[in-house]
């Protein structure tokens, strides 16, 4: 097998890589596979399945909310795509208890007086439906605080009310869409270090919205509304819209609760605001599906290692999706070019001397609910909080707990690559801090410079299932990937669709992907890891030991 050398530091890789060279200058040499790149760039750009498999998540099986039948039936197609591969140890694991499942079924809402027309609105996920065609009085009821509640207490029953204020609408002055420029990624090789912001972010504000938002869907429902009316984020007919009710089975749903188009919605204020008796019909059918073990999952298969199978290499990305569009850029395209890459190393005849895992996430959305299980149950794991008001909160806004349990698995896996910013191309790769691993991820991107993708940075990244593997100590990574319009048109949105995605972007970073599992896998060494994370300062154990004391002994 002919190798070609990157000599970090020389020429070589100083045509593209002035700074990297500079920095890597005392590395050893790293082994760059070109006869593999070869036949994986032939594949990839002449046979390439990645859009084939992106249409079947996207047009076929559409949004897969987590619990739903419809990451039951993305789970069972990907398995079955993986057996006809030839992987091996297929299967999927579940991560159950979740809670229900939910899907919607139909929406109409109209505008029946004091003019007709139909209103563009998509319900929040895990909010019930309205027993049939039901008509409304339209009012403005803005509820921000408890106060507030009380202010409307016994004037809401039978209505439909609009609970934000309006959304100003200022014209668009550049595209949507936007790629890297040379500059932008030079600029992202430059670390801050000015302190990262907190992980858990603005506790105090989030803790308070999360507890009025309960509480407000139970005032919702008690005062009898038929439906709540919130207004999207965005505007030209995009509707942002997550979740409104909550999966847990003992929590409350409130009503029938949709989001809004913003200029729909800005008009039927304005006429509320005139004066206007404005009347709405509407006509919600969703149900609730009971707990199903199998659309709570995560999905995994192998590529079984030669002389070093017992150690591992992964790559994934999140199966779940919302409902608004059909989950394509958020995350069909990173689950189509993680499947397209393993499927690249299989029909490149690629041995693999460690054993390649893929992994297919359920409940990212919820707070990367299924990579965490994966890595609590086999990786490493920490005791859940004792404070009782930190079980209140989604896991991920938890304080950490020491000890970390550390399992066998946490030393036999080389690295996690993951998926998740969207459908556009690989630009480079967020290195998490460590260092050492930085030359080599420049030696690994050279052959690629010609597709776009230059730039290693020590950055970190957050959001991304790979922050599950990070946060315990096990190497990491999130790809560098353009936004194109990911952030500001199809991110959580009704115009999260099939044709916001480029067919080249998805080969690109699928032959990308592949590359650097093949050289992780096949590397003497495991890839260099960062010191294990550090447990809680004894001070912040022992505050939480007291909350705990102090609440039991309000209890008493």
């Amino acid at each position: 097998m002919r190798m070609f050398h990157v000599l970090l530091g020389t020429a070589i890789v100083a045509s593209s890589f002035t700074a990297s060279a500079s920095f890597a200058a005392a590395a050893t040499e790293e082994k760059v596979d070109l006869e593999l790149i070869t036949r994986l760039r032939d594949e990839a750009m002449n046979r390439s399945k990645a859009q084939e498999i992106f249409g079947v998540l996207t047009d076929e099986i559409g949004p897969r909310l987590t619990g739903s039948p419809a990451l039951r039936k993305a789970s069972e197609w990907t398995r079955s795509k993986f057996s006809e591969w030839g992987l091996q140890n297929v299967h999927s694991e579940s991560f159950a208890p979740f809670g229900r499942g939910w899907t919607l079924e139909k929406t109409t809402l109209r505008m029946v007086s004091p003019s007709q027309f139909d209103i563009y609105a998509i319900p929040k996920a895990w909010t019930p439906g309205t027993d049939g065609m039901q008509r409304g009085k339209l009012m403005i009821a803005k509820m921000l605080a408890d106060e507030d509640l009380a202010k409307w207490k016994g004037k809401l029953a039978g209505a439909i009310v609009l609970l934000d204020e309006p959304l100003p609408i200022k014209p668009h002055m550049k595209a949507d869409a936007h790629r890297y420029s040379h500059e932008e990624l030079d600029e992202l090789t430059k670390v801050d270090f000015e302190a990262a912001p907190s992980r858990r972010g603005d506790l105090p504000t989030y803790i308070k919205q999360l507890a009025f938002r309960k509480k407000l869907r139970t005032f919702l429902a008690e005062e009898k509304v038929l439906a709540a009316l919130n207004v999207t984020r965005g505007e030209d007919g995009t509707i942002f819209v997550q979740e409104g009710g909550s999966y847990k089975k003992d929590e409350a749903t409130g009503p029938a609760n949709l989001v809004v188009a913003s200029e729909t919605y800005n008009r039927l204020y304005r006429l509320v605001e005139k004066k206007k008796d404005v009347e709405l019909e509407i006509d919600i059918k969703a149900r609730f599906n009971d707990e199903d073990p199998e659309a709570a999952i995560n999905v995994l298969a192998e590529i079984p290692g030669t002389d070093k199978r017992d150690e591992i290499v992964m790559l994934g990305a999140h199966l779940d999706s919302w409902h608004g569009g059909t989950g394509a850029t958020d995350n069909a395209a990173g689950v189509a070019m993680v499947m397209e890459a393993v499927r690249l190393l299989k029909v490149s005849g690629f041995k693999p001397r460690r054993t390649i895992r893929i992994a297919l996430w359920g409940g990212e959305e919820q707070g990367l609910l299924g990579s965490r299980a994966y890595v609590n149950k086999w990786v490493a794991s920490r005791p859940e909080p004792t404070d009782p008001k930190e079980l209140e909160l989604p896991p991920f806004a938890r304080k950490l707990t020491g000890p970390m349990s550390v399992k066998p698995m946490h030393g036999k896996i080389s690295a996690y690559f993951n998926l998740d910013n969207g459908g556009g191309k690989i630009r480079g790769i967020y290195a998490e801090n460590n260092a050492a691993v930085k030359p080599i991820f420049d030696a690994w991107l050279a052959p690629f410079n010609d597709v776009g993708a230059t730039t290693t940075t020590l950055r970190s990244t957050g959001s991304t299932d790979h922050v599950s593997f990070d946060r315990v100590g096990v190497p990491g990574f999130q790809f560098v990937q353009d936004d194109m319009d990911y952030a500001s048109r199809t991110h959580h949105s009704s115009m999260d669709l099939y044709d916001k995605v480029q067919k080249s972007d998805l080969t690109q970073a699928s032959l990308v992907l592949a590359s650097f599992v093949a050289h992780t896998a096949n590397r003497n060494d495991m890839l260099p890891r960062k010191p294990l994370p550090k447990d809680p300062p004894a001070e912040e154990k022992k505050e939480n030991s007291k909350e705990t004391t102090a609440t039991a002994d309000s209890k008493k």
